[in-house]
């Protein structure tokens, strides 16, 4: 059991992309909270990761708002450079920048599919590329177990299929085996790479499918523990994956789903 004013990131630095609201902003509150200093990017909502970086100062932490697009190459290495420049290393990275394009699929335009993979998909690669290149350059830190760590934002649609949403789906299955692969690879220079997979989190993105009680009494049905997620859930295993307290845990997806995995469906026998 962790002692009163346990802070398990005390003096690392985290980058958080995607951070300026929902599960990126909750991920990198509790980074902060946890006694890292963050970096919150953003794409487009400079005064939402504004708001996250003042609540983390005030909570007497140390954070920086960074503006960069994930899926291009430069901006991501601007980001980089920016987050080494402000705090000097870079310890944990949580790559969390995701959206949603939906369709059905014989409707689904090609830069509708282009678009998800590209933000979800392909800036997760180029994060950790460029976290990993970090980690072997700098020296490693006494501060932590291992010389760096990734957490990759997934969802349960990297295992459950999702009609309507393929793109989203293919580009969190995709995210999964790129985890699992870049684990197997980097964990002997001591670099752990994790995921994290939210099933029903309440965000602003999927209000219309809790906002209402008929929606939030559907939405229910899927998740046996009977509740909807919180952002902050999410933001809790984010830290402890990116903790020491998790330091044998390698290439594995952590569900915050409520169960919804479990195909609830199935309780009865189908």
């Amino acid at each position: 059991m962790s002692s009163p004013g346990y802070l398990p990131l005390q003096g690392q630095t985290a980058l958080v992309t995607g951070a300026s609201s929902g599960i990126g902003a909750a991920v990198a509150l509790a980074l902060g909270a946890a006694g890292a200093s963050v970096g919150v990017n953003f794409r487009s909502h400079p005064n939402e990761a504004r708001a996250v970086v003042n609540r983390i100062r005030e909570q007497g932490g140390r954070a920086v708002a960074l503006r960069a697009d994930v899926s291009l190459e430069a901006e991501v290495q601007v980001m980089f450079a920016a987050m080494e420049d402000t705090f000097g290393r870079l310890d944990v990275l949580v790559a969390n920048s995701g959206i949603q394009q939906d369709a059905s699929f014989a409707d689904m335009s090609l830069a509708q599919w282009q678009r998800v993979l590209d933000v979800n998909l392909t800036g997760q690669f180029l994060c950790a590329r460029e976290a990993v290149r970090r980690f072997l350059a700098q020296p490693p830190s006494q501060l932590s177990r291992a010389r760096g760590k990734i957490i990759c934002m997934s969802s349960v649609h990297e295992l459950i299929p999702w009609a309507g949403h393929v793109n989203y789906a293919a580009s969190k299955g995709g995210v999964m085996l790129m985890m699992r692969s870049l684990a197997q690879e980097v964990a002997c220079h001591s670099i752990r790479v994790n995921g994290i997979a939210p099933g029903a989190i309440r965000t602003p993105i999927n209000r219309s499918a809790w906002s209402t009680e008929e929606a939030h009494e559907r939405l229910v049905r899927l998740i046996p523990y009977g509740r909807v997620g919180e952002p902050e859930d999410v933001g809790k295993a984010a830290v402890w994956l990116a903790s020491d307290d998790s330091d044998y845990v390698v290439g594995t997806t952590l569900f915050v789903d409520g169960g919804m995995t479990l195909y609830p469906a199935f309780k009865d026998n189908g």
